[in-house]
């Protein structure tokens, strides 16, 4: 799956366009954990989407440093 494939799916399912890249970002690992994105697909979409703006929540950036410590 590309990038836009997974906009039109979103468009598709939700019946309006993405407010941001944050929210295909939301999408894209909803599909994934879902198991409809393989994992390398997944993770070349989170490398574009970061490339538009698209950052990962700050409570989940915190989770993977306090894990780390």
């Amino acid at each position: 799956m590309t990038l836009g494939e997974l906009r039109t799916l979103f468009i598709g399912l939700k019946q309006y366009e993405p407010v941001d890249s944050n929210e295909l970002l939301d999408f894209a690992r909803q599909r994934y954990l879902k198991g409809e994105i393989a994992l390398l697909q997944y993770r070349d979409m989170i490398r574009e989407l970061e490339a538009l703006g698209a950052k990962k929540p700050d409570y989940e950036l915190e989770g993977i440093i306090h894990s780390h410590i």
